[in-house]
């Protein structure tokens, strides 16, 4: 184990043997506080959560996943789908020794936050899914997303064209105006491997299904869907869709706030996040 930088120093870090290879995972926050457990956005690693960690830390144990294929996680080179990174988020648990987890994800992890619950109830204290969906791909998000895949699965180190993919994805109107620090950030992508971004782009995006059906199967598992008001990728009546499919959820609107709310707008999607879970059962 070693310990990281960039504001997450005193996490400790892990590499987790799973069905998908080596998930690098930081480790930190309170001990025997509830488990927290966020998972990235495709394009991003753990590291983009270090804003909830730095609030979360001192009331939660709290644990950040590099996704499959993304930080410092093994190389994704075949096509998975929710499924499989269910079963992943599971091995991961049992690793750490965590029986129920409060499970936050931004995009890609927001859809994973909304099957989760679906296939294990029983590993789940509540969910909080982030600029998500559960509907098939569009026409025009297909087309892009394979000629994205296709030209990033060409090169062996990540090209520039990547970070002006996620700039446009990722950076609304208000970022762009005003958060120049997030804009920036958004390069991260240029750290990642081409061909593992390819066969996420494939799997997650290109080839995802409708999960409505399974979404409306969650029972006593509270949910939290959060959509933001300027995401170009997942619009709020897609992420509103999603939510309307599972019993007894709640939905959040965040204002001015792109597809990565989680890291452009931290301190309202930590309010939302506190304010859902002081609602709680204590026992939840």
């Amino acid at each position: 184990m070693s310990t990281t930088t960039n504001g997450l120093e005193d996490t400790t870090e892990k590499l987790i043997p799973t069905s998908l290879g080596l998930i690098n995972v930081r480790v930190g926050g309170r001990d025997g506080g509830r488990p927290m457990v966020f998972w990235p956005s495709l394009m991003m690693d753990g590291a983009m959560w270090a804003y909830q960690y730095e609030h979360f830390a001192p009331t939660h144990r709290v644990v950040l996943i590099d996704s499959p294929g993304h930080g410092k996680s093994d190389a994704l080179r075949k096509t998975i789908d929710l499924e499989d990174c269910s079963t992943v988020l599971v091995e991961i648990l049992d690793a750490l020794d965590i029986d129920r987890c409060v499970l936050v994800g931004n995009s890609w992890g927001g859809m994973l936050a909304g099957v989760f619950p679906a296939y294990h109830p029983d590993r789940t204290a509540a969910a909080i899914g982030i600029n998500c969906t559960a509907s098939l791909p569009t026409t025009f998000e297909s087309i892009w997303a394979t000629a994205l895949a296709t030209y990033l699965s060409l090169n062996s180190t990540m090209p520039a064209l990547a970070a002006k993919a996620a700039r446009r994805a990722f950076a609304g109107p208000s970022a762009e105006a005003s958060n120049p620090e997030f804009v920036e950030y958004t390069k991260t992508v240029l750290r990642d491997d081409p061909k593992s971004v390819a066969w996420a782009l494939r799997s997650i995006l290109i080839g995802r299904k409708d999960e409505h059906r399974r979404l409306n199967t969650i029972r006593d598992v509270p949910v939290l869907i959060i959509a933001g008001e300027e995401d170009s990728q997942f619009p709020v009546h897609v992420v509103r869709k999603m939510a309307d499919a599972i019993p007894g959820s709640t939905f959040r609107i965040l204002p001015h706030t792109a597809h990565l709310a989680a890291r452009e707008n931290p301190a309202e999607v930590n309010a939302e996040i506190d304010t859902f879970l002081n609602a709680l059962p204590t026992a939840a």
